[in-house]
């Protein structure tokens, strides 16, 4: 079993950039797909981003393609999200999780393991 543990959320202004880190502990991530969600007040968590267990594919929500970045240190166990030209929009609290089975997939519910979570809050 693996333990994910979010950090680098924050307050910043529209236009400006965050990376998000998601520490993992128990099991190494290249065990593991990986994938970002946020969740804003009043909405349903929503995929943002994914990364093989390799790192060699990777997937974006057409909202943040272009924008964002993921990707995940071996040596770290750890998986990151540059958020470059971040819109009042992105305002969420961002997870991190990670899947056994190895294929892709937007659904939150079939991802097994999750973090706590970062508040992301972009103001305009």
């Amino acid at each position: 079993q693996v333990q994910l543990v979010e950090s680098g959320g924050g307050l910043v202004q529209a236009g400006g950039s965050l990376r998000l880190s998601c520490a993992a502990s128990g099991r190494a991530l290249s065990s593991y797909r990986m994938g970002w969600f946020r969740q804003a007040p009043g909405k349903e968590r929503e995929f943002v981003a994914g990364i093989s267990r390799s790192g060699g594919s990777t997937y974006y929500a057409d909202s943040v393609k272009g924008r964002f970045t993921i990707s995940r240190d071996t040596a770290k166990n750890t998986m990151f999200l540059q958020m470059n030209s971040l819109k009042p929009e992105d305002t969420a609290v961002f997870y991190c999780a990670a899947r056994r089975a190895d294929y892709h997939t937007t659904t939150p519910a079939l991802y097994d393991y999750w973090g706590q979570g970062t508040q992301v809050t972009v103001s305009s």
